[in-house]
């Protein structure tokens, strides 16, 4: 979060990229938080749930009827799932890509042929046009089987090629491109640089522009481009100088992989997801042709970001899978098993652990249902839906594997293989629970996506008020500040103190779940109330307090899970009326998480932390890692991440065409 741009466009000429310093290496906080804020979104052109949710005000009307789908495209892609359910089923080999830690080409191919790398392409490029329900649908059936198959297919699509040119690129970047991609070649998005994680201030690989105008020399260095061994497009991030007449700043670019000075250094290998094609890539002086920078020079982070919008709805899939997975597993080992003359199952240990699955399991996927048909609809704003589902699935989808691995205990630790030769039921819950954990870090970890929620959440209140709390703004922007700022709260202030919530008969309509959604209503404006108080009593360090606004966030999350289960379970309450029960159990488990969040707003050791922090990194406590043998600190390989000509060997992997 920042305080410092205010919701105010760039102004330094870049229209998203920031004021940058003349090195890019070399950035203080204050310039790295301006080029983070300008990259952003500012304007709220459509209604958001969440953003009203974060202001106190409980706007069911904007996700109840849930959005219809079209049926023409449902029906398509329904027949495509039935098709990719077969194959999948008869022709992958999870273990196989698990033992051999790579996707065999025929599965490249037949993916290919089912038109799988086309399911967010528009079907005049030659692709499938599916909305963004069966996209995950689809990751969430491909991912049961193996989840770097999710993985291939969700970064070519959700931050690959197709979606920046879907949303960004010109016509005839759209007809060169897309046909290719929906055909089955891969496409892969180069962001992060061995030194550079979730600061892009600091981005250093660089698109200097030829002579003749023509085009541009790629300079650096790519760490962890996932699909990077494979693919034949990439979207390319970097930085192009600023100079008279030319804006200049972060700039994405489609790449050829085979153009001249790119070599793919090596493949990285992970604690899970071992068929990951994962890569370290070096451009040396390698030319891209101006037609190639999509949206125009210094739109890059604006251009990522806003991709990520929908795109961030591809992980939750995957953690909506592996939470089914894991029920299926959990449920028939504890029917099966029976310990002291009872099925674990029927133990009110295990018990609790059955009951977080299975609640859980339905908050996240009726999250992820809601979300992907706001996406579909497109009336709604939804940068913090889809925000919010990709940080609570990938945190509780954690946590439901773990406690898989402790329902199943030793054969929970134990690999699949192992388990089968001795003739046990293959079930790979080792290889889940390592599969998983990487979800709490792709495409932003939960610490960078409490921030950037908490951004938004309080966007309306630096609107209005952020010059006050501004250190560079003058006395005259203050004061127009202070009078917006009295204006709002007069007007706001008075909402928060009695709502629909307080009314025993509200939401009748939702029977048994009347009271959670009054429940609902009223923590919204509880949880404005603290967040303006908060504002009030921090002012400019409240950007500092992390662990306050990420507590805030995860109330958020809690209360948009069980608003979207209780619309989940009423909409379906003929077809499925055990849902209903489901939605109950989970709104109760989530109600006193929130209350022992609301608890740690005010009563924590945060400060103390931050202390003790400073004192670990001093080494006043390092006398606790004596008696061990620790990592070899010595820093030299730094010098392996500098651009330039590689002397490594090219490990690409070349795909023959379906």
């Amino acid at each position: 979060m920042t305080t410092t741009q205010n919701n105010r466009p760039a102004t330094d000429g870049s229209d998203g990229a920031g004021p940058l310093p003349a090195e890019a290496g070399q950035v203080s906080e204050k310039e790295a938080r301006q080029v983070a804020e300008a990259a952003r979104e500012s304007e709220w052109g459509k209604p958001s749930f969440g953003k009203e949710l974060f202001l106190g005000r409980f706007r069911l009307d904007l996700i109840d009827p849930l959005p219809a789908a079209d049926p023409g495209r449902a029906a398509k892609g329904e027949e495509f799932l039935g098709r990719l359910a077969d194959y999948v089923r008869t022709e992958v080999d999870g273990a196989r890509i698990e033992r051999e830690a790579a996707i065999p080409d025929e599965v490249f191919q037949g993916l290919a042929r089912l038109g799988a790398f086309g399911m967010k392409i528009d079907e005049k490029y030659g692709g499938l046009g599916l909305s963004n329900l069966d996209y995950c649908r689809a990751l969430m059936l491909v991912g049961s089987v193996n989840p770097a198959i999710s993985a291939l297919l969700s970064a070519h699509q959700s931050i690959g090629v197709p979606q920046p040119l879907k949303m960004f690129g010109t016509d005839e970047q759209k007809q060169k491109f897309l046909p290719r991609l929906a055909a089955g070649e891969v496409s892969a998005f180069l962001l992060t640089e061995p030194d550079v994680g979730s600061d892009p201030a600091r981005l250093a690989t660089t698109a200097e522009p030829t002579a003749d105008g023509a085009g541009y020399r790629l300079n650096g260095v790519k760490l962890w481009a996932t699909n990077g061994t494979v693919a034949n497009l990439l979207v390319v991030m970097a930085r192009v100088p600023k100079s008279e007449g030319r804006r200049g700043g972060i700039t994405a670019f489609v790449v050829e992989s085979e153009t001249e000075g790119i070599t793919v250094e090596r493949r990285n290998a992970f604690l899970g997801l071992r068929g990951l094609e994962n890569s370290l890539t070096r451009f040396h002086d390698v030319f891209v042709p101006k037609e190639n920078v999509i949206g125009g020079e210094g739109k890059g982070l604006k251009i990522a970001l806003t991709t990520l919008n929908t795109g961030r709805l591809s992980l939750p899939a995957m953690c909506v899978g592996a939470g089914k997975w894991s029920l299926n597993v959990a449920r028939e080992w504890a029917a099966e098993r029976v310990q002291w003359g009872r099925p674990v199952g029927e133990h009110e240990a295990v018990a609790a652990k059955l009951s977080y699955i299975a609640a859980t399991t339905y908050g996240m996927e009726a999250m992820l249902d809601l979300s992907c048909r706001l996406a579909d609809d497109d009336r709604n704003d939804i940068r913090i839906e889809a925000a919010l589902v990709k940080l609570y699935a990938s945190e509780m989808g954690w946590k439901i594997v773990d406690e898989l691995v402790q329902i199943r205990g030793g054969r929970g630790y134990e690999t699949a293989d192992s388990l089968a030769a001795r003739g046990e039921r293959p079930a790979a819950v080792e290889q889940i629970l390592r599969d998983m954990r990487i979800n709490r870090i792709f495409e932003g970890s939960t610490e960078i996506m409490h921030l950037l929620i908490a951004r938004e959440a309080v966007d309306a209140h630096l609107s209005v008020a952020g010059d006050i709390i501004d250190p560079d703004a003058d006395l005259g922007r203050k004061a127009r500040a202070g009078a917006r700022a009295g204006a709002f709260y007069a007007k706001w202030l008075p909402t928060l103190t009695v709502g629909k919530g307080q009314s025993p008969s509200a939401y009748a309509e939702y029977g048994p779940l009347a009271g959670h959604l009054r429940y609902v209503e009223r923590a919204s404006r509880k949880l404005a109330r603290s967040t303006f108080y908060a504002m009030s009593r921090w002012q400019g360090k409240m950007e500092r307090k992390q662990a306050f606004l990420g507590r805030v966030v995860d109330i958020g999350a809690e209360l948009f899970a069980m608003s979207a289960v209780c619309v989940r379970a009423r909409a379906e309450r003929e077809t499925r009326p055990a849902g209903v029960e489901l939605a109950d159990l989970f709104c109760r488990q989530a109600r006193l998480r929130i209350e022992q969040l609301f608890g740690s707003l005010w009563d924590n050791t945060d400060q103390l932390d931050v202390t003790a922090a400073k004192r670990i990194l001093a080494g006043r406590y390092a006398f606790l890692e004596d008696g061990v043998l620790t990592p070899d600190r010595d820093r030299a390989w730094v010098a392996g991440w500098e651009p330039g000509p590689s002397s490594a060997p090219d490990v690409r992997r070349r795909i023959p065409p379906a």
